[in-house]
């Protein structure tokens, strides 16, 4: 997420916190490599110019020019204007007033603006919603035929859409429906085009008349950068939205779209899809958003991430392994299953202070291929070789080897780092464990 953006930042700002000192010059020179990397990023000039002026003035004040570690002042000047860029604090959905509150996600084709419902009501049940789904598409039948195959996955109703009908009576339809499906909150999936037209806004102006939701979502595509401003621009412009999804966050975008939107149409981020998978999606932090983007990581998201991830039981349950010295292989493939719900290598790397820019270096490649080829070797085994390693001769290893389709090496490796890791945790529980519990939250 924003690897370009990030490392020109972080060029611009080593340099500067090597002076002992800042000058105006030196200010004026960083701010133009900002202003460049942040067009480069595609990020609305108008937004850039005001930006660098308001960093410019608090950058050349006293608390910078006074400071004993200017460089670092600057930093945290770049930081708190860039939160305040994106809308400094999050908003989130406005669901007050009678049941079933009703969300309207709009949207070009192509945006996800079908698996991002799904993700939505997935998210919103978890936080104990009882969401239903709506399928209002009628012209791309497979709109309505994936929709619901996501409901039926994440265990959330879906309307039974008539594709002869017209998407304002299926919405209004919906809505009734909703009170005996028990739900309190419609989630209707619009129609999309390739480009905004009359004929599409006019449809979703009719919805919007029938079932007055309490909230238009645009969802948008962070890749396109600036596209995205201009089509949130015009669908506000129609509809009122009361904020955005930005999908597809996960790859390297360009930062434009996350950098603009709040500054150009005044309506906040309110959430991010940050892969494929139906739990990717997260709410939006316009703080822990710049701190990714300065390179200083997203502790906070990671944590809230993990904790919904990780099973307190499970978790003392370990802890009690480990201090009985029986941590074993079973365990190991439970915690490398934990740790993959948490997203990607390189998505976690992200969050940590520090080692977002070690994803660049060569010897440093995280590999998620690697969590699958060890779950692998260790399904390979059997029950007793899990729970005791040490009995791996070299026909046991030829066996899991081909079992697991890897190498005799790829299965040594494993049982050496294993053995690695179980003694760390042996010399840990003689220096004592008694931070352990709060690790897991």
């Amino acid at each position: 997420m924003f690897d370009s953006l990030t490392e020109k930042l972080n060029g611009v700002f080593k340099k500067v916190t090597g002076r002992g000192k800042l000058t105006e010059a030196n200010v004026t020179d960083a701010l133009k490599e900002v202003r460049l990397a942040l067009l480069e990023a595609d990020v609305n000039y108008r937004v850039v110019k005001k930006l660098l002026e308001e960093i410019r003035g608090r950058a050349l004040g006293q608390e910078v020019m006074e400071s004993l570690t200017p460089g670092q002042q600057l930093i945290k000047i770049v930081n708190e204007e860039l939160t305040e860029l994106m809308g400094g604090k999050h908003e989130g959905l406005r669901l007050t007033g009678r049941t079933p509150h009703v969300l309207m996600l709009v949207g070009l084709q192509g945006s996800g603006k079908t698996t991002t419902a799904a993700k939505l009501a997935r998210l919103l049940r978890g936080q104990g919603r009882h969401p239903y789904l709506v399928p209002a598409d009628v012209y791309r039948p497979a709109a309505i035929d994936q929709l619901a195959k996501l409901g039926a996955r994440i265990g959330v109703p879906v309307h039974d859409t008539d594709p002869k009908q017209r998407p304002e009576n299926i919405c209004l339809e919906a809505l009734a429906r909703a009170g005996t499906e028990g739900a309190d909150l419609l989630i209707i999936d619009t129609a999309g085009r390739l480009h905004i037209d009359d004929e599409l806004m006019a449809e979703l102006e009719r919805i919007k008349g029938k079932v007055s939701p309490g909230e238009i979502l645009l969802v948008a595509d962070a890749m396109t950068g600036q596209d995205a401003v201009n089509v949130a621009a015009q669908f506000d412009a129609r509809l009122d939205l009361g904020g955005v999804i930005l999908t597809k966050m996960e790859g390297d975008a360009r930062g434009g779209a996350a950098l603009s939107i709040r500054a150009v149409i005044h309506k906040p981020i309110k959430y991010i899809g940050v892969g494929e998978k139906l739990d990717a999606l997260e709410p939006f932090y316009p703080d822990r958003m710049a701190s990714r983007i300065l390179g200083m990581g997203d502790v906070l998201s990671l944590i809230e991430k993990a904790q919904t991830q990780f099973d307190e039981k499970e978790a003392l349950e370990l802890e009690k392994k480990i201090r009985k010295q029986e941590f074993d292989l079973e365990d190991f493939r439970d915690q490398l299953r934990q740790i993959k719900k948490l997203g990607s290598l390189d998505q976690i790397l992200g969050m940590l202070p520090g080692l977002g820019q070690m994803k660049k270096l060569k010897q440093f490649k995280p590999d998620d291929g690697e969590l699958v080829k060890v779950e692998a070797i260790i399904n390979s085994m059997t029950r007793e070789e899990r729970r005791n390693y040490k009995i791996l001769n070299g026909s046991r290893k030829k066996r899991i080897a081909k079992g697991s389709g890897t190498t005799i090496q790829d299965v040594n490796r494993l049982v050496k780092n294993f053995a690695q890791t179980k003694k760390m945790m042996e010399r840990m529980t003689r220096k004592g464990l008694r931070g352990m519990p709060s690790l897991f939250g």
